[in-house]
């Protein structure tokens, strides 16, 4: 089934990059549009199932984009929402997966990733999260034993992280090279240590991404 997307950036140079990105992958763009306001306007007037957008648009260059995400989500939009950024901020990723479904946190540079931006954008639109790997790693590396991450073993941490990338349990089992079954035993075990409770719904894994990203130092990287 088409992905329908549409493209929030204020330049029309990424606008433009990230339109022929996706085309190129099998994926439509409806719109592609340079500020927030015409985001929610085509999300009123369109049947989209995912936007990419810039967190910092017009008129204040700050958080528009965030905002553009929850008054989606407040409209009962179920279109998936994949931010991008030009920095690191645990702050704004921690806010996108605080959102609940579909949502996910990607630098500008993976644009060029054809794979890994189209890859990204068919996970949110399927109500997945995504955080992207240079956030992993640096809240990897400022992990502190004594939360209660600390008690994961190593290969449970590989697993959360790969979680974290929006990866499914058999594009982790592929990953890590080991069998879906054993997968789904690392995440059982995961969600034990942290506390997260037996469920059917799925924001289970959003709930174990952001202990990840809660229990990371808070400082940001410009």
């Amino acid at each position: 089934m088409t992905v329908r997307v549409a493209v929030a950036d204020d330049s029309v140079l990424v606008r433009r990059g990230i339109t022929e990105v996706l085309d190129s992958c099998g994926l439509e763009v409806v719109a592609a549009v340079g500020t927030a306001d015409a985001l929610l306007q085509v999300a009123r007037t369109e049947e989209i199932d995912a936007a990419v957008v810039d967190i910092r648009m017009p008129p204040t260059h700050s958080d528009e984009g965030l905002q553009a995400m929850e008054s989606l989500r407040a409209a009962g939009s179920a279109a998936g929402v994949l931010l991008l950024s030009m920095y690191v901020s645990i702050t704004a990723a921690t806010r996108v997966l605080a959102a609940g479904r579909g949502t996910g946190y990607l630098l500008k540079e993976r644009i060029a990733d054809e794979d890994a931006l189209a890859r990204s954008v068919r996970t949110v639109a399927a109500g997945g999260s995504v955080v992207d790997p240079e956030l992993v790693a640096l809240l990897s590396a400022q992990r502190t034993t004594a939360s209660a991450l600390g008690s994961l073993s190593e290969r449970e941490r590989d697993v959360v992280r790969l979680m974290a990338e929006g990866r499914s349990n058999r594009g982790i089992a592929a990953a890590l090279t080991v069998s879906g079954k054993t997968v789904e035993t690392h995440i059982g075990h995961i969600m034990v240590k942290l506390g997260i409770d037996e469920s059917d719904d799925d924001h289970r894994r959003v709930l174990a991404v952001l202990r990840w990203l809660e229990h990371g130092d808070s400082s940001e990287t410009a």
